[in-house]
Formats: structure tokens, C-alpha cells, sequence
């Protein structure tokens, strides 16, 4: 019962499955079957452990460096040997041709969260880590510019003799290497082979699903990607993804030195040894606008949090005579032109009560900004927050004066949220 009810929510936002895609099905239940029982059975060697990881490593550059950056985005130019790398590399990932793989990932860049996204994150983890992979469906990808992918010989050469070159590059020569190197047949196969393959598949389909839910929005976030530390160990930096949405022409996923992108560094390398070329990176600028962006709303969210002084055109606009007659029932002191009403701060103010109740009513402007003490931007902050009126005709001051500190670097906005703010004095008809 209860694992029927984790199925239905798992598959909840799963579109009406039309059918199953059976070799990608066998090839996502298969690999990581065979990998676990080589985990179990077969020893694994020091040489054969540094090989699978060496392979990985070749295997993800050929998704990151090759079917991503390059061929999905355009985001660099290389030679042509480091193309025909990258191209066997990425078979040997076996996720599809390097044709089929850009033409959809484009698709999702244009479409992000949307029905015509193949991999639309708001249909759940499941559906965009394999479900979209496994289960056909009446989806389908919206369209996108592939005429580069039309023309390129080497895609469309990848493409028509795909499965035989995944064959070979993801199954029989990591078995090989292994096997006529040092003679360790079962180890390449269970661990170069599977496992390594394992690894991968779901290091990369966790940018379309983990990387949509877990972490932060640096950048913006309209849409669901996200950046984190976690995905970008997992798949050679592609885990800052939400910078990637951002500005998906950049070569770099990692926009920040100390950020690990080692894909990044890698087209760098090829560049300083004249494989690659012509690296697109966006306007540091603009980027920094949008981190700006970013923190400033981040900031708006604790400004609007926060109970600040009721805005001076709120404020009702009395007389002398008004502000005397309201002084003798509460402690109104007038600062700035401005009318306060402390009398709840009375018993909490560092100079005693009887300072503040023996000057209500009074013109304490020059004793409040260092006539009698140099108030601190707290002190201020705090006065603010007691308006309750302006005197009419009362003095004026400078701006620095006029609005407390904490406003000095307010964050605006189109649309304002209302707050409660303290009672203001009551204003006689003979006053308006």
C-alpha cells in the first residue's frame, strides 16, 4: 500500500504515458545491474579503479566540454581533432547522438518549465531525472534552431553510426584497455565498462533534475535552475546551472575562480594549446547585474519584514497650539520639524524618565543632535519610528537630518506594500 502510494506521488505530474522506450529502458536497468554484481563479486584492481575514473572523466568531458558547450551552444570553436575527441567521448556516455542530445537540450533552453521542455522540471524529480527518457509520451520537444546540426559532417556522421560507435566506445574499449594492459578482462568490463557508465548517466541527468530543486538562484529566479556545489562535483562543473540558464553562450559554467568547473578549465587548456578558439564569455557586467539583482531582492524581502517610520506624507500637518494641548495628555517632544510621541520610551530611555516628561512639548532639536548629546544612528533609527505628526510651519532641515539612517540606502519599489504605523495626532477640523 504504501509503496503504491510513493509511486502515484512520484509520478504525479507525469504526463499520459504512451508507451516505453525499450533499449533505453534496458540500457538504465541493465548497466547498473551488471556494475552492482561486478561491486559484489569481482575484486576490483588499483589499476583498473584509476582506469574507470580516468574513463569517466574522458566520458563526462565528451558530454560537458562536447554535446554541451560546444555543439548545444556554441559557446567556442574547436579544431577538429578536439571535436572528433569530444564527439567519441560523448558516445561513449551513451546518451543518444551528440544530433539527437543538442537539438533537445536546445529545446529546454528555449522552453525552460514548460510543456514544450523535454525535461519541464515541474512534472517532478522522477520525470526529468528518466522518466522523460524511458516513457514516450504525446510531449514533444518544442521546436529550436538546428541548421548548424543539419550541416555539421561530424554530428551527422555520429549520428547515422551511432550505435555502433557507442558500442565500441562505451562498452568494448573500456573493457579493453584493462584487459590487454594488464589482463583484468572482468574488471574492465564490470567497472571501466558498467559502472563508469553508471556514474555517468545519472551524474548528468541529475542537471535536469537535482539541479532544479537543490540550491540557490544567484542570478534570478524566474525559472526553476539552480546552483550547488554537489551537482558541479558530480559532473565537471555543470552544477552551476542556474548561472548557465542565465547566460547560456558562456563557455564557462562556474563564473567565480574558486568555483569548480573543471570542464572550464579544460576548454582553457585546449585554448592555450590552439585546439579551441573564439571563447564566449558575457559582459562581466552584466553579470554582476544580475548577482546584483539578486541580493538587492534578497534584501527587500528583510527591508519589508521590518516596521519603518510612517512616510512624512502620511503624516497629519498641526499647529502649536495642537502640539501644546496634545503634549499635556502624552509626551510629545518636537525634533526636525517633526512631532514624537515618547511617551512609551519614557522608562526605557538611557537619560531617565524626567528628561524626556519635563521637556514635552518642546523644541528639542539642537539638544537631540549634540546641543545636550551626539545621538547614535540607532538613536535615530529609534526616534523615527515615534512620528506621529508635523508642526506646521515648524523649522527645516537638511535631508540628512530629515530621513534616519536606516533609510539612507532604501530599497524602492514599483509596488509598495502597506504597514502599520503608530497612531498619528488627531487633527481638529479648525487645523485642515
Amino acid at each position: 500500500m504504501f509503496g503504491s502510494q510513493l509511486f502515484q506521488e512520484l509520478t504525479k505530474g507525469f504526463p499520459t504515458i504512451t508507451g516505453i522506450r525499450w533499449f533505453n529502458l534496458g540500457v538504465l536497468v541493465l548497466t547498473p545491474a551488471v556494475a552492482l554484481y561486478g561491486l559484489l563479486w569481482v575484486p576490483i584492481l588499483p589499476k583498473t579503479a584509476i582506469c574507470a575514473v580516468g574513463y569517466y572523466v574522458y566520458t563526462m568531458l565528451g558530454i560537458t566540454a562536447g554535446y554541451h558547450r560546444l555543439w548545444s551552444h556554441r559557446s567556442y570553436n574547436a579544431s577538429f581533432p578536439l571535436q572528433v575527441f569530444l564527439i567519441l567521448a560523448g558516445a561513449s556516455a551513451v546518451q543518444g547522438s551528440c544530433y539527437w542530445w543538442a537539438r533537445r537540450h536546445r529545446s529546454h533552453h528555449r522552453y525552460t518549465d514548460t510543456d514544450l521542455d523535454p525535461y519541464n522540471s515541474e512534472r517532478g524529480l522522477l520525470w526529468t531525472h528518466i522518466g522523460w527518457i524511458i516513457f514516450d509520451s504525446k510531449l514533444k520537444a518544442g521546436p529550436a534552431e538546428i541548421t548548424d546540426l543539419r550541416k555539421d559532417p561530424l554530428v551527422q556522421w555520429q549520428h547515422r553510426w551511432y550505435f555502433y560507435i557507442q558500442a565500441v566506445f562505451g562498452y568494448i574499449l573500456p573493457a579493453c584497455i584493462p584487459g590487454l594492459l594488464w589482463n583484468d578482462w572482468l574488471g574492465g568490463f564490470y567497472f571501466v565498462g558498467a559502472l563508469r557508465m553508471t556514474a555517468a548517466h545519472h551524474s548528468t541527468f541529475a542537471i535536469n533534475s537535482i539541479a532544479h530543486y537543490l540550491g540557490s538562484t544567484p542570478y534570478d529566479d524566474k525559472h526553476t535552475p539552480r546552483d550547488h556545489l554537489i551537482s558541479a562535483l558530480l559532473t565537471m562543473g555543470e552544477g552551476y546551472h542556474n548561472f548557465h540558464h542565465q547566460f547560456p553562450m558562456d563557455y564557462r559554467n562556474a563564473f567565480r575562480w574558486y568555483q569548480w568547473d573543471p570542464t572550464k578549465w579544460f576548454i582553457t587548456a585546449c585554448h592555450w594549446l590552439g585546439l579551441a578558439s573564439h571563447l564566449r564569455v558575457f559582459p562581466s557586467n552584466e553579470i554582476e547585474k544580475g548577482a546584483l539583482t539578486m541580493k538587492l531582492k534578497a534584501l527587500k524581502d528583510v527591508q519589508d519584514s521590518l516596521e519603518w517610520p510612517v512616510p512624512s506624507d502620511e503624516l497629519p500637518v498641526v499647529t502649536w497650539e495642537t502640539f501644546q494641548a496634545e503634549s499635556k495628555s502624552r509626551t510629545l517632544l518636537l525634533v526636525s520639524g517633526f512631532i514624537h510621541d515618547a511617551s512609551e520610551f519614557l522608562d526605557n530611555h538611557p537619560g531617565g524618565r524626567a528628561l524626556l516628561a519635563s521637556n514635552t512639548g518642546k523644541d528639542m532639536t539642537a539638544a537631540f543632535f549634540g546641543g545636550v548629546y551626539s545621538h547614535s544612528h540607532a538613536a535615530h533609527n529609534l526616534l523615527a519610528m515615534m512620528r506621529v505628526g508635523i508642526l506646521n510651519g515648524g523649522v527645516e532641515m537638511p535631508l540628512e537630518k530629515v530621513v534616519p539612517p536606516s533609510q539612507w540606502l532604501l530599497i524602492t519599489s514599483n509596488s509598495p506594500t502597506a504597514s502599520e504605523h503608530p497612531h498619528p495626532i488627531t487633527v481638529p477640523a479648525s487645523d485642515t
